[in-house]
């Protein structure tokens, strides 16, 4: 077991470097960039997203262009957009400060190196390490991607068991009734049905709509504290655990039709065995293989990417809405930061689901598997 987690580890860098440097060649390609942004505000043209971010370029270049204002030089053979009329020093210096005065092979190869220290440096457009978002956004995604997770699999796994040993009854048609349809419902469409319910937009006001906690949480009691921290993610995490519900319930379900269907399970049953042993001694470990297999992906993607509409709609500030923020604004350390964390934990996490394969069912040997 030790050598195929070295093998594993070792394999993970080439699998980080492939996914930043493809990454890094598509940003290439894509049109706009941090340079076009500063030029945008200077000039007052810019109306997407990059005008809301606090610390704005503009409040960094603005007096720099002022300065220079009396010795522009026309830049209409510029390769900026919008750069007409600024002095072609100043897009130099701005070129020097986003590092684009060197080539692309050399940019990337310098943010690798940087990487491998986990050296993220500084977001182009806050003035902060990307580090320090990264720690002041986690909480908010940490909270939606925990507790969704284990409200989903403490559902989802002994629904699932009933329904497959209940296969065929009433409970397991109305159950599928529910299941489907919770699972067409997108996410954000109930989370805006649970805001007009009970949120104060049409009928009851019982759950805030804005942070994780109260203004005068730091003042409250423990148990209060407690209290108003999932009372303000309570409604978050129901629009998230929907599909995820439906989706694990399901698995959960055929998994155990497919092992109480196979011979093991006729031949302990004839020996005696009660119908808790066969599930719980036999069965079990055998159909929970498949759920754990859906472990990693389901993680991630509810920890870090599937929280994004959710966090918009109730005011939650996390690493889903700061990604997506980034991407638009051409923030490309933050973005490439976070796709390098992201693409870590998760080949991380899919060494460890590997591990618990061996922890569930000892038979499993990945010491004589490949890679």
């Amino acid at each position: 077991m030790t050598a195929y987690i070295i093998r594993r580890i070792l394999f993970m860098i080439p699998t980080l470097f492939g996914i930043m440097f493809v990454s890094f060649v598509v940003v290439q390609f894509a049109p706009g960039g941090p340079v076009e942004r500063v030029i945008a505000q200077l000039t007052g043209s810019d109306t997407g997203a990059t005008s809301r971010i606090s610390g704005s370029p503009s409040g960094d270049f603005g007096a720099r262009g002022q300065v220079q204002g009396g010795s522009q030089i026309d830049a209409g053979n510029s390769k900026y957009r919008g750069a007409q009329g600024l002095d072609p020093e100043f897009i130099k210096s701005l070129e020097k400060q986003f590092g684009f005065d060197k080539p692309a092979h050399e940019r990337f190869f310098l943010m690798v190196w940087n990487f491998s220290r986990f050296d993220f440096g500084k977001s182009y457009f806050r003035d902060v390490s990307v580090l320090q978002l990264i720690k002041e956004k986690l909480p908010v995604s940490m909270s939606l991607g925990i507790w969704m997770t284990l409200l989903t699999y403490l559902i989802s796994i002994p629904l699932g068991i009933r329904k497959a040993i209940e296969d065929g009854s009433r409970f397991d048609v109305w159950t599928s009734g529910v299941i489907i349809v919770a699972y067409a419902i997108p996410g954000f469409l109930f989370a805006i049905l649970l805001i007009i319910l009970f949120a104060g937009g049409s009928f009851f006001d019982f759950f805030p709509l804005r942070g994780l906690t109260s203004e005068n949480w730091a003042m409250l009691p423990w148990w209060q504290k407690i209290a108003d921290y999932f009372w303000h993610l309570t409604l978050p995490i129901l629009s998230m655990a929907l599909s995820a519900f439906a989706t694990m319930t399901l698995l959960t379900k055929n998994s155990f039709l497919d092992e109480i269907r196979k011979q093991y399970v006729l031949t302990a049953r004839a020996k005696g065995c009660t119908q808790n042993q066969v599930l719980y001694g036999h069965v079990f470990r055998n159909a929970m293989l498949i759920v754990i297999a859906g472990f990693p992906g389901a993680f991630v993607h509810a920890f870090f990417t599937g929280a994004l509409l959710i966090e918009t709609i109730f005011s939650l500030d996390g690493l889903g809405l700061l990604g997506f923020e980034s991407v638009l604004n051409r923030d490309y350390p933050v973005v490439f930061a976070t796709l390098f964390i992201f693409s870590l934990i998760g080949l991380v996490v899919n060494l460890i689901s590997d591990l618990t394969y061996t922890w569930i069912d000892p038979r499993i040997d990945f010491e004589t598997r490949e890679v």
